[in-house]
């Protein structure tokens, strides 16, 4: 089949298009996929270059065209090492056209989205496997997944909006229920990316008072989304304003973003993509009884009520950009230029 393969951290150069790979057979309790759809994440990139060890302390865009070289192979990933060669692509929207020992065959056909974060059967209950990093994901003609990770989709959009939800809507779900997010005021970061627009709508569906954070080119294209109040990502953030932050940027204004936040505030972060390294002041944490969250693992129930929410109707899909799986390198180098809002969707199935 044909496959786009990481081949080790690095540059763009270690992305390889290949069209020997050999198709996946499903394992007793999967299903294989062919694939429809994917798309490009922030945490493709971040793969690639080996942002996610400890060693690299940047911005995650400085070296994301020629990665990061004292990068370690050790810890470039989420969960650690990865092995080598392995197909990214988080996203996946697709049919069923096999299944593997234990699963229904009635499943063969169905069209569905997999869950593209969960803990592995069997595994420590803070096991965590991404779809794309700890095992291959969609950026493959074929792809295999644990069946109760295909989750059976019935809507008229198309493959390429549909694998526009996965990993952000997810990801930005995650931390709204991570921070109970209800009627409230809450400030996001990054608003224009994948998960920021996410973000937005999600947190309008929850009836909160949303304030973006973006560039000025793309603050009317978020107000169409939902946002509220859109500001300049340059301009100070109000002080006291906020009872819930959801940031994806982190970097040297990151103190700024508690400081906007009432007594009792809470923060949740699942990003920095200007930076990880931050500076804390406790007297704004203990004076101020805010409470600190990360958000990464998910419970399963937020992934279902994503496919729920996109059943409804009650989100859409936002494609800035469509591209084939051949021109997957090209994809990610136009990604890296941020001048877009949304997802860059890459279509594989002819």
């Amino acid at each position: 089949m044909k496959a786009v393969v990481l081949t080790g951290h690095g540059g763009l150069d270690k992305l390889e298009l290949r069209e020997d790979v050999p198709v996946p057979q499903p394992d007793a309790g999967e299903v294989l996929i062919r694939v429809g759809a994917s798309s490009v994440n922030n945490t493709d990139v971040n793969t690639r270059t080996g942002w996610y060890s400890k060693t690299v302390r940047g911005d995650t865009n400085s070296a994301a065209t020629d990665g990061y070289g004292g990068a370690s192979d050790g810890d470039g990933a989420w969960s650690g090492a990865l092995s080598f060669p392995r197909i990214q692509g988080a996203d996946c929207c697709g049919r069923i056209v096999a299944v593997g020992e234990g699963v229904d065959g009635a499943r063969v056909g169905e069209r569905v989205l997999v869950r593209p974060m969960y803990r592995p059967n069997g595994a420590k209950p803070d096991a965590l496997v991404t779809f794309g990093s700890e095992r291959d994901g969609a950026f493959a003609e074929y792809t295999t997944v644990e069946s109760e990770h295909a989750l059976r989709i019935d809507s008229a959009l198309s493959d390429i909006e549909l694998a526009s939800f996965p990993c952000a809507f997810s990801t930005a779900e995650g931390m709204i229920q991570r921070a109970a997010l209800g009627a409230e005021r809450v400030l996001i970061t990054g608003a224009s990316g994948g998960v920021g627009s996410a973000a937005v709508q999600l947190a309008k569906r929850r009836g909160a008072h949303v304030t973006a954070v973006t560039s000025a080119a793309k603050m009317e294209a978020l107000k169409e989304l939902g946002a509220d109040i859109a500001i300049d990502r340059n301009d100070a953030f109000p002080e006291a304003a906020f009872d819930v932050v959801l940031d994806l940027v982190g970097g040297p204004r990151w103190p700024a973003l508690l400081e906007a936040l009432v007594p009792k505030g809470r923060y949740v972060t699942s990003g920095a993509i200007a930076g990880p390294i931050v500076e804390l002041d406790l007297r704004t944490l203990y004076l101020k009884d805010l409470t600190l969250l990360g958000s990464t693992r998910q419970d399963l129930g937020v992934f279902a009520d994503l496919v729920r929410y996109i059943e409804a109707g009650e989100i859409r899909p936002v494609v800035a950009e469509r591209r084939q799986l051949h021109e997957l390198r090209a994809a990610q180098e136009a990604f890296l230029k941020k001048s877009h809002l949304g997802k860059f969707a890459i279509e594989v199935a002819g």
